[in-house]
């Protein structure tokens, strides 16, 4: 489906929080220092779009942390919350883009589009990638409506859920490995392929919140419980335990799950392979073992996008483990509800 504008002018709202795309040579590397209107001033302009830019931080997007998501989550609210806003883009590193975009969509409640885009070469370069994706980001930004969050990069469209930085350098960092593209843009137009697949919102999570301590420990060949009883030790209120193919480790680990679900703490099984389910298939300490211990599989979530999951269930105002561990299954799977997903687990 081709999605055109018509000539009324839209009004969106570029938030800034750093990023290559805001990226400058400090002398030893780059680093994030350059503004959202200076950011802005390097890209066109789609014709009857008229932007403004919120600057909310400036960093290296591996410096990410819940708190700032939580702010960028409640600047997206509050921008929205005025009716003349049409759209909304934010310039983010690519590093944790995945992890802020699934944060924002599985709490993004508004038709308007919220369209994530950034940069694979620095601010003011000959070169630079930053200008054109950024137009892109506009483009749909002013076009569609009801896709929820999404990620725009090198001409192509992504649903945020799903989407995962698969190149460290290259200009197409982003793909699903599971899934396909939303869509694509050219000449004008935005092509829109497929309707990404969202459970219904959750509610943005209360001020003063405490942020849970939720880590990811991964399985390799001579890996023992030592960091997942860790993690446990040191407070984690979830854990993502990253396995071998469609999700295995050993009976020595999938004792220390039992041990840290029988404490309370959630525990979702992702894998490391770059595609494809975890799915419970082997014993001996594999899927079977680890689903029978109490841990949750991700499905198709990889362990970045399998942790906002697990975090956004325990920043959930849910009242029992039992609808706790209900929400979050259904945060990972992603099925489409007609009620709310919260509603549902009280």
């Amino acid at each position: 489906m081709k999605w055109t504008r018509d000539a009324r002018p839209r009004r969106i709202v570029v938030i800034s929080t750093g990023g290559t795309i805001a990226s400058r040579w400090t002398g030893s590397g780059y680093a994030a220092d350059a503004s959202g209107d200076d950011v802005v001033a390097t890209a066109a302009v789609p014709d009857a779009v008229d932007v403004e830019v919120l600057d909310l931080f400036n960093v290296n997007s591996s410096r990410m942390t819940t708190d700032r998501q939580l702010a960028l989550l409640r600047a997206v609210e509050e921008t929205l919350a005025d009716p003349g806003v049409d759209g909304i883009v934010v310039t983010h590193g690519t590093d944790t883009l995945e992890e802020s975009a699934f944060f924002l969509d599985l709490h993004h409640s508004d038709p308007r589009p919220v369209v994530f885009t950034g940069a694979q070469r620095p601010f003011g370069t000959g070169d630079g990638d930053g200008p054109g994706n950024l137009y892109d980001a506009l483009q749909v930004a002013a076009t569609v409506r009801g896709l929820g969050v999404l990620v725009v990069f090198d001409g192509l469209v992504h649903a945020a859920r799903g989407t995962v930085k698969t190149k460290t350098l290259a200009a197409d960092p982003f793909a699903d490995p599971s899934g396909d593209r939303v869509g694509r843009l050219g000449f004008g137009q935005v092509d829109i392929e497929r309707e990404p697949v969202r459970p219904a919102p959750l509610p943005v999570p209360a001020a003063g919140r405490p942020v849970p301590r939720v880590d990811i420990v991964m399985h390799h060949s001579d890996a023992d419980p030592l960091l997942l009883n860790a993690a446990v030790a040191a407070g984690a209120r979830g854990v993502v335990l990253v396995g071998t193919g469609a999700g295995n480790a050993t009976p020595e680990i999938a004792a220390a799950v039992a041990d840290a679900v029988s404490q309370g703490v959630l525990v979702v099984l992702s894998t490391r392979v770059a595609s494809g389910p975890v799915a419970e298939v082997y014993t001996g300490g594999g899927a079977v073992d680890l689903a029978a211990a109490g841990a949750v599989l991700a499905g198709t979530l990889r362990p970045g996008q399998a942790r906002i999951a697990l975090l956004a269930a325990l920043l959930a105002d849910v009242p029992s483990p039992e609808r706790r561990t209900a929400l979050l299954r259904t945060l990972l799977e992603g099925p489409v509800r007609s009620e709310s997903v919260l509603a549902a687990a009280h």
